[in-house]
């Protein structure tokens, strides 16, 4: 068992499911059974698990993030993903959202402002992916995870600790993601513009001409650099986006099925339910009905 593992084993007891910890921008998850493959959202952070695994599909892409890899998403991204644990081994772990002045700073001291151009000639990155947990990045995880035990060390050393995580993140295999969402120029930092406006207005009428146009792209590279990065056109991802967004409402704040629709900016209810089915593999009634049975 890694040490990150062992100290989360005799934490303050945490839930099934996602946990705000002590500090800002730092979370827990914990899984304590296995979840089919099912559609979700990843908002951009480094992705640590202590134990057990998740499997992760990304249009053709498939990978694996477990104790031995970490993952980083510069986007928020649509994916399916499948959880393998049980009350014996449970899923653990954390996740760190990514401080952007804090990213920028480390890029300027390290000098990498050379690499991110580089990197931006060779072509668009995916917006996710994994990397293997090196000594040094476990053993930052393990220490920010300790420090949270405890308040005046959550105060004193945590910030401290997440900046180390995000320094080991840059020197690790996906750097590139991280390099990306550090540009303040080219295609995908006008793609991430766009995505961002998607997730703060999705429920409106989104004109995805217009969108390519705000994102100075033509509509043409726009849709092309749009699936480069994120495996989905404009509209696949919004959808995604809305229909997660819905079961959300539903599961959480019991919300009627023909209401998460027309909260999310479904103007059928007919067509939500389609879609619905489609994307999740049964209809928001069943959904409902599965999750009051669990």
């Amino acid at each position: 068992m890694s040490p990150m593992a062992e100290i989360l084993k005799n934490f303050p007891e945490i839930a099934d499911g996602a946990s705000e910890s002590r500090l800002k921008g730092v979370r827990f998850f914990k899984e304590t059974k296995h979840v089919p493959r099912e559609p979700m959202v990843y908002d951009p952070g480094i992705y640590i698990v202590a134990q057990g695994y998740k499997i992760a599909c990304l249009g053709g892409l498939k990978f694996r993030y477990d104790a031995d890899h970490y993952l980083v998403t510069s986007v928020a991204m649509p994916l399916e993903c499948e959880i393998f644990a049980s009350p014996e081994e449970p899923l653990r772990g954390m996740v760190i959202d990514i401080d952007m002045p804090q990213l920028h700073d480390l890029i300027g001291q390290l000098g990498l402002q050379a690499d991110i151009r580089a990197a931006g000639e060779k072509g668009l990155p995916c917006g996710i992916g994994p990397a293997a947990m090196d000594e040094d990045m476990a053993h930052a995880a393990a220490r920010l995870v300790k420090c949270l035990r405890s308040e005046a060390e959550t105060r004193i050393l945590g910030p401290g600790l997440v900046r180390e995580i995000l320094y080991r993140a840059l020197c690790g295999a996906q750097a590139s993601v991280l390099y990306s969402l550090a540009m303040h120029s080219g295609a995908f930092s006008q793609v991430a513009h766009a995505l961002k406006v998607l997730q703060n207005h999705y429920a409106e009428k989104i004109d995805v001409e217009q969108l390519a146009g705000a994102a100075r792209m033509s509509a043409s590279a726009f849709h092309r650099a749009f699936k480069e990065i994120t495996s989905d056109s404009p509209i696949q991802y919004l959808k995604k986006i809305r229909l997660t967004k819905a079961r959300d409402l539903m599961l959480q704040e019991g919300l009627k099925a023909y209401l998460a629709a027309d909260r999310v900016g479904y103007e059928s209810s007919s067509q939500f339910s389609r879609e619905f089915k489609r994307y999740f593999g049964q209809s928001p009634a069943d959904m409902v009905r599965e999750s009051r049975s669990a």
